[in-house]
């Protein structure tokens, strides 16, 4: 029905997911619910806390990283644990959108997705924004590189390799 509402809506990850601060996780035990957290928010130190483990170092892991390192920290209490990680929400990979769009701000990048894709969700391109002057903002190890996009062209069917997957942290500005 319309009106039925779950606790989270458990998200298929990206294959290079890497968890990160604000991103929401289960971690369950096998034949121990004791130890079990249906729903554990990332701090934005990276850890996550878990009964009789404390805190416990997430952000950075992957999901199968964060498994190994979780069970190695309760096999001092349990003998055979035996741990799942569900990744419930990921709120880290966030890409933005700033200058003559519909709705400016930060967005989910939960999967892959276009400069085009981003746009729309934008809510598109204001009346007089600089279609053809778009910039997509990229910092990589500590290094700036900015991409161009002209947006009548991948309209059009023109120039569709500027249309590139967007990575988080990725700033789009339409002037």
């Amino acid at each position: 029905t319309a009106c039925s509402v779950s606790l989270a809506q458990d998200v298929t990850p990206p294959p290079d997911y890497v968890i990160g601060p604000d991103d929401v996780l289960a971690v369950l035990f096998w034949r121990e619910k004791d130890m079990s957290v249906e729903q554990v928010a990332v701090r934005p130190d990276g850890k996550i806390t878990l009964p009789l483990l404390n805190d416990v170092q997430a952000a950075g892991l992957t999901p199968d990283q964060l498994r190994e390192a979780v069970q190695k920290a309760a096999s001092q209490f349990v003998e055979d644990a035996n741990a799942t990680i569900v990744v419930r929400m990921i709120n880290s990979r966030r890409f933005f959108v700033t200058g003559q769009v519909g709705k400016p701000g930060p967005y989910p990048l939960a999967g892959p997705m276009t400069v085009l894709q981003a746009l729309a969700m934008a809510g598109g391109t204001a009346e007089f924004a600089k279609t053809d002057k778009i910039i997509i903002m990229r910092t990589t190890a500590g290094k700036s590189e900015t991409f161009k996009f002209n947006y009548k062209d991948v309209l059009k069917g023109k120039n569709l390799q500027q249309n590139i997957l967007l990575r988080p942290g990725d700033t789009i500005l339409v002037p």
